[in-house]
């Protein structure tokens, strides 16, 4: 049998691993080409303090970095604070995409993306490859916490080589709800956030005590609601003169990340009534970096506070709006973490669980990438794949597969729709293409004005 060509490259010593990353917002990104580089044979099995794991893996690695074009494409600025790095970075189309790997032939592909588009692209590979073929192994898996959705997300997932879980109290979620309407749950494998890493927490000797209020652009989302958890930091600042409060902001405005902002803290600061104190202010910049002068992480249900676990920090998980799943601090129950903003004011500082944190996959020993490093070299070394075979197709789903696979330009057998596959400036000149990507930032810039501005003012006016 001829050698396909992700057998030939599996010489380790002499030709990289050729992984393709497709991420949709500056999250995902984060997380897919941490993961491809903690996948790759060789990878670092954690790193030295203060560094980000599998952020340089020599020659193991050539990484290719595709953005998913969309409302939450990432900006260079929000790329930039993510600091990770790809050996080319592009922006495509779901249909640009799948014309890539064929053209390209990668070893890898992670799918760093929402539910619906992770399903497109299993299809359209499908389309590609119905057969038995040298097709790449497609990885998949969710940035943090996987509070909401949880059936829904996962079996728009299935049919992905590997499915990754953050901790083994996901991967056995994960594998009850495949197993649970009779799909293949084999590709469930147990791994843990790429980017938990980090000098472990020492308390501040020479600097001043520092707490770190790390927002989330949609829980909670009301402006009531957020508008007092920004009054509840200031007061603290005010409480406690010799600290630094410093509220740690995802994007600036106009930008969007995983999820929609529509209320912007920069703009709610501006409006609080006596403005903020001298000792509590907005930054921005890459968490980890935070991380390092943090003294108290406080958060709704940000996904930094499993970062700040790991490192031992004191963490609150805020119960001031309710223990409530549509704020996933629910997923904290039995953590240690919950408190409220009035227990910080007098001086409470949570510890984590140790058992809660074993299970949650922030804490434990050896390598937690380990299986599926070794799941992927035996997938690598089979020469052919099987088509790849979603629970999700035209016989369990037919009311609702054919959408999600129209919103990425696709039909429902998974092939580009007409004029899809149109690669970026084919037979025009160098203005009209200019003149199209100026258009299209344009366009961008008037769906974030009217999430931010516009939409709020009608949705008051509707209630009045």
């Amino acid at each position: 049998m001829p050698v396909s060509h992700r057998a030939a490259t599996r010489t380790r010593s002499r030709t990289p691993l050729r992984v393709a990353v497709l991420a949709d917002s500056d999250t995902r990104w984060k997380w897919g080409a941490l993961t491809a580089r903690r996948l790759a044979p060789g990878a670092p099995r954690g790193g030295p303090p203060g560094r980000i794991p599998g952020e340089a893996v020599g020659g193991d690695l050539h990484l290719t970095g595709y953005l998913l074009r969309g409302r939450a494409t990432p900006t260079a600025r929000q790329l930039g604070e993510v600091g990770v790095r790809a050996d080319r970075l592009s922006e495509v189309t779901c249909a640009q995409f799948l014309a890539e790997i064929e053209r390209e032939r990668y070893d890898v592909v992670v799918l760093a993306l929402v539910g619906g588009a992770v399903q497109a692209v299993l299809h359209g590979v499908r389309a590609l490859w119905p057969e038995p073929a040298a097709r790449p192994v497609l990885v998949t898996g969710y940035v943090g916490v996987v509070y909401e959705k949880l059936a829904d997300g996962l079996l728009l997932r299935h049919g992905a080589d590997l499915v990754l879980a953050n901790s083994r109290y996901d991967a056995g979620r994960f594998r009850a709800v495949y197993e649970g309407v009779g799909a293949d749950p084999d590709a469930v494998t147990q791994t843990a956030l790429p980017f938990l890493a980090g000098a472990p927490y020492e308390p501040a000797l020479s600097r001043a005590h520092t707490v770190v209020f790390a927002v989330q652009p949609s829980v909670p989302d009301g402006r009531a609601d957020r508008t007092y958890l920004l009054q509840r930091a200031a007061r603290h600042a005010r409480l406690h003169p010799g600290r630094e409060v410093l509220i740690k902001l995802r994007s600036r405005p106009g930008e969007h990340t995983t999820h929609l902002e529509e209320q912007p803290y920069q703009r709610l600061a501006e409006r609080l009534p006596g403005g903020l104190p001298p000792n509590c202010r907005l930054v921005y910049g890459n968490m980890g970096e935070v991380l390092d002068r943090t003294d108290l992480l406080v958060t709704v249900s940000s996904t930094a506070a499993l970062e700040s676990l790991h490192r031992g920090i004191p963490t609150a998980v805020l119960t001031d709006l309710g223990v409530r799943e549509v704020l996933g601090n629910h997923h904290f129950l039995g953590s240690g973490c919950l408190a409220s903003w009035d227990q910080l004011d007098a001086g409470l500082l949570p510890q984590g669980d140790p058992d809660w944190l074993d299970d949650q996959g922030v804490t434990g020993t050896g390598d937690p990438f380990a299986a599926a490093r070794a799941r992927l070299v035996e997938l690598l070394g089979r020469g052919e794949l099987p088509a790849v075979a979603p629970y999700y197709t035209q016989a369990t789903a037919p009311g609702y597969l054919p959408g999600i696979l129209a919103r990425h330009h696709l039909a429902p057998d998974g092939t580009p729709l007409p004029g899809s596959v149109r690669q970026e400036g084919d037979g025009e000149s160098r203005l009209r293409r200019r003149l199209r990507s100026h258009l299209r930032e344009a366009a961008r810039g008037a769906y974030r004005h009217g999430v931010q501005r516009v939409a709020p003012v009608i949705r008051r006016l509707g209630e009045l």
